[in-house]
């Protein structure tokens, strides 16, 4: 198979996978609600443990996303050598940063102006948003993961031939 289409079909892999996991994100995952009072919005003690709530969803469909996917693409690509590790690992990153975009593009209201038009007394959401990098690499270790426990699973001792040469024989034993 040519790099050029193995490139291609894991960079689309990837990318409909952040498309969707954005989406997942974007729906599933709990916000915390800021009660609106007369000086803004608050949030309650029950509402704080909320609030990384986003961090652990993406990092969980993420995770899971390239585990299946990278497993897959890499057992497509196994016989292409360390570059098969390679194409997979970018292309996780790219569906990491395409599945953050879209939760961001679909979910990630200002909490600001939302405030300022509730009424006392009511409940707003928390923006949707990471509230750090790390959630992002969890694309990459599923990935990683996924690469490492298919090579050692299949790995051989002795190399497997590549070519369709036969093997030399060796002569036959002398006959006396």
């Amino acid at each position: 198979m040519p790099w050029a289409k193995a490139v291609v079909v894991t960079v689309v892999v990837f990318l409909v996978a952040g498309v969707v996991a954005g989406w997942a994100w974007q729906q599933f995952s709990p916000l915390a609600q800021y009660t609106v009072d007369e000086r803004g919005g608050e949030l309650g003690e029950e509402q704080m443990t909320r609030i990384f709530g986003p961090d652990g969803t993406f990092t969980a469909i993420g995770f899971v996303a390239a585990v299946v996917l990278g497993g897959a693409l890499f057992w497509w690509l196994r016989n292409h050598g360390p570059w098969s590790v390679a194409i997979v690992a970018l292309g996780a990153c790219l569906g990491s940063g395409v599945s953050w975009g879209v939760g961001m593009l679909l979910g990630h209201d200002p909490l600001d102006p939302r405030l300022r038009a509730a009424h006392v007394g009511d409940l707003v959401n928390a923006p949707l948003e990471l509230h750090t990098w790390t959630p992002l690499v969890s694309w990459l270790v599923g990935a990683a993961l996924a690469c490492a426990v298919i090579a050692a699973a299949s790995w051989r001792a002795e190399p497997v031939a590549t070519t369709s040469q036969p093997a030399a024989s060796e002569p036959a034993p002398p006959v006396h």
